[in-house]
């Protein structure tokens, strides 16, 4: 039973993680691939928190604050460059992030931080938490696609021109994504960082923001169920194949490279299209 409790909280830790991208890469159509950062950010600061005799409940408030405050500079950073600039500029945040940590021995160092506290009720109620925290942002990512904000973020997504036409503050929406998605990831890493009790710099390098994005890719982006399902299935798969984890960033770099070939559009676009098909 222990066994089946560590899968299915990898799995919702990492369906919460790649819906934080999603709102920013999916929905406001903003090429991030430092999201990694936010989610090391989100990891180190529960863990330091929870470590100082802090609830891990509550030590994802500040957690999921703090990696929204870094996802807000970034985004403003990021407001004046599109496209291949911005992941080039969010690709540097991972970087950087790393290559803070690794200097600060307050942080761990390159040793990292171990020996982060369990949570009450142990594995079952670190498990509940997770399920709660990755519910809740599938509501809040419905709720927003239903919403106005959902239609000015598919307008941004679609053209920044024609939505500054018809009078979209470009600016905001983008910055309130990097916010949202963000602090998703913070909680992630928080959740994470008690998930696996050790963290250190490399947990949070590019390796992972590739993954991340990876699952949103192959799930289809801007689909919140297709992007559940690929993350679900994608976070445990080196567990069922052990390759996968030795040459994760070549696993997941053809997983990118052949569902943008063959189906752009993910998981979401192909069940569309069989539906369509068996409908008629």
């Amino acid at each position: 039973m222990a066994y089946e409790i560590a899968v299915l909280t990898t799995m919702s830790i990492a369906i919460l993680f790649a819906l934080s991208l999603n709102v920013i890469t999916g929905f406001c159509g903003q090429v991030s691939l430092g999201h990694a950062a936010f989610y090391g950010i989100g990891a180190y600061t529960a863990a330091l928190l929870t470590k100082a005799g802090t609830p891990l409940a509550l030590a994802l408030l500040p957690a999921a604050a703090l990696a929204g405050a870094a996802g807000f500079v970034v985004g403003m950073a990021s407001l004046r460059v599109r496209h291949d600039f911005l992941a080039i500029t969010t690709m540097g945040v991972t970087f950087l992030f790393v290559g803070i940590v690794r200097k600060q021995e307050a942080l761990g160092g390159e040793v990292g931080i171990s020996g982060i506290p369990s949570v009450a009720f142990g594995r079952p109620g670190l498990l509940a938490l997770a399920l709660v925290c990755t519910i809740l942002f599938v509501l809040l990512a419905v709720r927003i696609r239903r919403s106005w904000m959902g239609f000015a973020y598919e307008s941004v997504a679609d053209d920044e021109d024609t939505a500054r036409v018809l009078g979209i503050d470009v600016p905001r929406y983008k910055l309130w994504a990097f916010v949202i998605g963000t602090a998703g990831a913070g909680v992630a890493g928080g959740l994470y960082a008690h998930h696996i009790r050790f963290i250190w710099p490399d947990s949070f390098g590019f390796v992972e923001s590739v993954t991340v994005l990876a699952m949103v890719i192959v799930g289809g982006i801007g689909s919140i169920w297709g992007v559940v399902l690929a993350a679900g299935v994608l976070s445990v798969l080196p567990l069922w194949l052990q390759f996968v984890d030795d040459y994760k960033l070549l696993v997941y770099g053809a997983l990118i490279f052949l569902t943008m070939r063959l189906a752009p559009d993910g998981i979401a676009g192909l069940a569309r299209r069989l539906a369509a098909r068996l409908t008629r």
